[in-house]
């Protein structure tokens, strides 16, 4: 698959306020600083589509864009508030949860959630508790791992390993997942690939 248009629809506070869920829907969550926006931004082949910034918490709606694929297809990519190092107060921080878990739970036309991992690091508990409230809502999901361009690859392969490790001892069947660089473009093509399967599956 390849894009062909992506474009900016909407900022929504809360899921009700959303587009009508009329196409396929990927969103895109992870910890704040995990990288998510150079992702979509190298998904979709533009630099500023979404907000890249230095400072944690850039992302605070449910963001839209509508992406134009190459078999003249259209679909949601959804970019949604990181969790986990933004500086914010605790009430905002109560009023992010329920946004996302609401959208999660609710988006009647999500077909997958794209969680972020950053490659760098061990296995993080609240990635993990996370994955495994999925699992309880039975959402959909696939694992990106990010920033593999940061570290030697032996590293990011230990780190991916001891995180599916992890997985495994809660889950009997582990979910697909992908290893990524908004630098070098890793993971673009595969990541791509399965949504185009995802979406003739629709």
């Amino acid at each position: 698959m390849e894009i062909k248009d992506a474009k900016y629809i909407i900022s929504s506070p809360s899921v009700d306020k959303c587009p009508k869920p009329d196409k396929p829907e990927y969103a895109f969550l992870g910890r704040s600083n995990v990288g998510k926006s150079s992702l979509i931004n190298m998904l979709c082949g533009k630099r500023e589509l979404a907000k890249v910034s230095a400072n944690p918490g850039k992302t605070q709606m449910i963001n839209h864009f509508e992406i134009l694929s190459s078999k003249k297809s259209k679909w949601y990519l959804v970019d949604l508030p990181g969790y986990g190092f933004a500086v914010i107060s605790q009430k905002q921080r109560k009023g992010w949860e329920k946004m996302i878990n609401d959208y999660v739970r609710q988006r009647e036309n999500l077909a997958n959630l794209f969680l972020l991992v950053d490659s760098r690091h061990e296995p993080q508990k609240k990635d993990i508790d996370f994955i495994n409230k999925l699992g309880e809502w039975q959402i959909p999901f696939s694992i990106v791992f990010t920033k593999s361009d940061k570290n030697k690859p032996g590293a990011t392969i230990r780190n991916v390993n001891a995180f599916m490790a992890a997985l495994s001892r809660t889950w009997t069947e582990l979910p697909v997942y992908f290893i990524s660089s908004a630098i070098k473009g890793d993971g673009r093509k595969e990541i791509l690939n399965y949504i185009e399967l995802l979406n003739n599956h629709t």
